[in-house]
């Protein structure tokens, strides 16, 4: 591995890492205003993931801390960010290196947002009540805007790239 393929890996991992605490950091305040207590959402994602409740009329009523459930939830969640992280700051590069193709490259990585939204969207669709649309688009905004900082501070040409391609 050389120079360049150590810095994109540790970016994206960074970047992951980032996107995935933003999102979690973004859902605990999210729940303490809504006076569920700061695990309530990543508790019920856990549970509907790895204990199969599908029982919406649960996700109006208390319900105890499955910690393991939750654990295992946000170890899927950090994991997905950090492929997401790799495959965005890998497609960064690729702007960097060829920015004749700047556009379509960010048309890629919006694409890959929305689809991400959608997808987050579709298969949290029965937790709705407690999930609203609004907050799946608005934790996944937060986590763009903070890798993006991130980003910008580690490669200072990358904004004006991006923009002259767009």
């Amino acid at each position: 591995m050389d120079t360049t393929s150590n810095a994109t890996t540790r970016d994206g991992l960074v970047v992951g890492f980032i996107a995935y605490a933003s999102v979690a950091v973004f859902y605990s305040a999210f729940d303490i205003l809504a006076s569920r207590g700061p695990l309530y959402t990543v508790n019920m994602l856990g549970r509907a993931m790895f204990r199969g409740i599908r029982d919406t009329g649960v996700l109006r009523q208390p319900v105890q801390l499955d910690l393991a459930a939750a654990l295992l939830y946000n170890g899927f969640h950090l994991l997905v960010a950090i492929v997401i992280g790799l495959v965005v700051v890998w497609l960064v590069d690729r702007i960097q290196s060829h920015p004749q193709h700047a556009a379509a490259i960010l048309a890629v990585i919006i694409v890959g947002f929305v689809a991400t939204v959608l997808v987050v969207g579709w298969l949290t669709a029965g937790m709705r009540p407690v999930l609203p649309w609004w907050s799946i688009v608005v934790g996944n905004i937060l986590a763009v805007v903070a890798a993006a900082l991130y980003l910008r501070r580690r490669r200072p040409g990358l904004v004006h790239g991006m923009l002259s391609a767009a």
